[in-house]
């Protein structure tokens, strides 16, 4: 199972027909997709993204397990689930369902955190919510769902204005929020550092940006970098480069992937990238490096 995933790949793990997504509306920090399921029973990696589902049609008895605690309610129109960041769960529900699901930034909890708390926030986490009956929430879910639906002018800004009150209301009602304290030098918490280091190890074979990165701490770039630098003592770029090295190596002296395979597994832009990285840091081509480790 993977460290973390997107939301657009929750549906390997769960799947269902989508019925309207905003995929392709350029929203930031916020995201919406609604879907039909049957009933399934799947475990699920931790998304990285807070996730709230609005149950809109269909009745069905849920079972939900958590940090290891199964917890159950019968799950019906009018209706939400709350899920952290980060969180592996474990769902189970017999009966067909019709769901909104509406998605929220690490980034953007942390971001808002801070400003209602006027305090430097480390973590946020929602609680472990099944099943809540709350209008402010069901308003504000479904004005997401109804702008993805039926997209218009200036509809971008508007969804994140809804985000930015969804943020609000969540942590008003829902959530625990951890803070951070004055370390020396600006280091990253354990917590930041370890949704840093797992969105690295999941998505190495793609191409990583600072901001990517920095959205994972819950900070800006140019915060982030100096962060990082001060915990790992290297760079992001130097750090993510030094990650691919390492599972190139261990590709290419245990596996049979080919060459310009091992590549593309370690993010690399083709072979030839990898070829000189490689030959920089350890002195052997690709080529050399296996040969010295063949049978």
């Amino acid at each position: 199972m993977p460290n973390v995933i997107t939301p657009t790949e929750l549906p390997h793990w769960v799947p269902g027909k989508v019925l309207a997504s905003s995929d392709n509306l350029g929203w930031k920090g916020v995201g919406h997709r609604s879907y039909h399921y049957t009933g399934l029973d799947v475990p699920i990696p931790p998304l990285d993204h807070f996730m709230v589902v609005r149950y809109n049609s269909g009745q069905t008895p849920m079972n939900r397990r958590c940090d290891d605690r199964w917890s159950s309610a019968v799950c019906a129109p009018d209706d939400a689930s709350l899920l952290t960041m980060s969180q592996e769960s474990h769902w189970h529900w017999t009966c067909d369902i019709d769901v909104s699901h509406v998605y929220l930034s690490n980034s953007l909890m942390s971001k808002v955190a801070g400003e209602v708390m006027e305090r430097p926030v480390a973590d946020v986490r929602l609680h472990d919510v099944l099943c809540t009956k709350d209008r402010t929430l069901l308003a504000l879910t479904d004005a997401i769902a109804s702008e993805a639906a039926q997209p218009v002018m200036g509809g971008a800004l508007y969804a994140e204005a809804l985000g930015t009150q969804l943020a609000v209301h969540l942590l008003r009602k829902y959530a625990l929020v951890t803070f951070r304290d004055a370390t020396p030098g600006g280091r990253l918490s354990a917590q930041q550092l370890r949704r840093v280091l797992e969105l690295i190890d999941a998505r190495l074979h793609e191409a990583l940006s600072l901001d990517d990165m920095a959205e994972a701490a819950g900070l800006g770039a140019c915060t982030f970098f100096r962060r990082f630098r001060e915990t790992q003592g290297t760079t992001p770029h130097a750090f993510v480069i030094d990650q691919r090295v390492k599972r190139a190596r261990q590709l290419l002296t245990t596996g049979t992937l080919a060459i310009k395979e091992v590549a593309a597994c370690c993010g690399f832009s083709d072979q030839a990238h990898m070829t000189r990285v490689i030959h920089a840091r350890l002195g052997l081509t690709p080529a050399k490096l296996r040969a010295s480790h063949a049978g």
